[in-house]
């Protein structure tokens, strides 16, 4: 490991911002009312997820109270915690309270989350040239159009990647069998395909437009998309989205679904959400093991949210020989940056250009996606 990549984790290891972040949560659950709740919570958010600084700098120059939402309390909280690496008020308010069994549950749901701070620190190190960067990233594919739960049309996200300078991005509107999500029938992807046809035509090599789907990996392993379905589209992204809050081993579920023919990616394997659950419990080494071997890519889902997988799974899937896709899971244009937030876990984790298909040049990229829809290329 190099010297500057020890350094950045260090600094990913000791971020004042996620900690205090996750103190401010601590006091939301102990409140008696919706709107004190409400309150922390919007702190916490702030803290998190929009200072670029160390909130250590902030109240040193005076400035703390600047950042939106933050008032009296959270300063309190925060110079405690800069001061002393902890807080006596959220611990003894912890103690106290007849939540602190769901307060503690509730922390080991924030595991190796990353500020926008430190995000931003691992973004802008001086890593070794051979690690993933945003230079090197030609586009997301991950995302959600109108013709699922997304926000926006393909044409506007299309347009919308090419103005960020990217050469690529993927639509993966969800399978049938996610109702919840808006679910795309097989007749509405055919349409859908013949409207991204229509686009690439008009495009002319501007930024291409990828066919792909996020089929939902079922109890056992399974899809909700048959085999035939699934080559139908240029790629399929497998992810879970049941049995996320389950604290029983899903090893076997998660070793089947990076079996099932024509799956191109894991994506957010864990299905894990900040301060909300903590996903699906597996043996990670062996599932990644599994998906080296098969030459499934490794999600790391940039939505703040979910930062699924982390750079400490990304380090063991990494030596497990993983292939990684660096995407946003984005909703809506506004979302696009969340790939910032995939290239800084797979920065932290060391994750080389070469091993990330979304830095691939299109012949290669085209090759690999041949490869897992069980075709092979000359």
């Amino acid at each position: 490991m190099s010297t500057k990549l020890r350094h950045l984790r260090e600094q990913v290891a000791s971020d004042r911002n996620i900690a205090a972040a996750g103190l401010l949560q601590d006091l939301a659950l102990l409140q008696p009312n919706e709107r004190s709740r409400f309150g922390y919570k919007r702190a916490a958010k702030a803290l998190a997820a929009a200072v670029d600084r160390s909130i250590a700098d902030l109240l040193d120059e005076g400035t703390f109270r600047e950042i939106p939402y933050v008032g009296a309390a959270t300063e309190r909280v925060a110079r405690e915690l800069v001061q002393t690496g902890t807080s006596a008020i959220v611990e003894t308010a912890v103690a106290a309270s007849s939540r602190r069994s769901e307060v503690e549950k509730r922390r080991r749901f924030r595991r190796a989350y990353l500020s926008r701070h430190t995000m931003r620190l691992a973004m802008d190190a001086p890593l070794p040239a051979a690690i993933v960067s945003r230079r090197a990233y030609l586009g997301d594919l991950q995302m959600h159009s109108t013709w699922s739960d997304g926000g926006e049309s393909i044409a506007d996200l299309a347009e919308g990647a090419a103005e960020i300078g990217w050469t690529r991005i993927g639509v993966t509107d969800h399978s049938y069998g996610l109702p919840i999500a808006r679910g795309m029938s097989m007749e509405a992807a055919r349409r859908q395909h013949q409207e991204i046809d229509a686009l690439n035509a008009r495009l002319a090599g501007r930024v291409r437009v990828y066919k792909g789907i996020e089929a939902n990996i079922l109890a056992d392993g399974a899809l909700d998309l048959q085999e035939d379905e699934r080559r139908v589209f240029e790629y399929v992204i497998a992810a879970p989205h049941s049995a996320l809050r389950k604290d029983v081993d899903q090893t076997p579920r998660m070793l089947a679904a990076v079996s099932q023919p024509g799956v191109a990616i894991l994506g957010h394997p864990q299905g894990r959400v900040y301060n909300t659950r903590p996903g699906v419990s597996a043996d990670w080494r062996r599932v990644f093991r599994e998906a080296a071997a098969r030459g499934v890519a490794i999600e790391i889902d940039g939505n703040w949210h979910r930062q699924d997988v982390d750079y400490e799974l990304a380090e063991i899937a990494l030596d497990e020989g993983c292939l990684f896709a660096l995407d946003s899971d984005a909703h809506g244009i506004a979302e696009f940056p969340f790939t910032d937030y995939a290239i800084a876990h797979a920065r932290i984790a060391g994750v080389p250009a070469d091993r990330v298909v979304n830095c691939w040049d299109e012949a290669r990229f085209d090759a690999w996606l041949e490869t897992r829809r069980g075709r092979r290329t000359t």
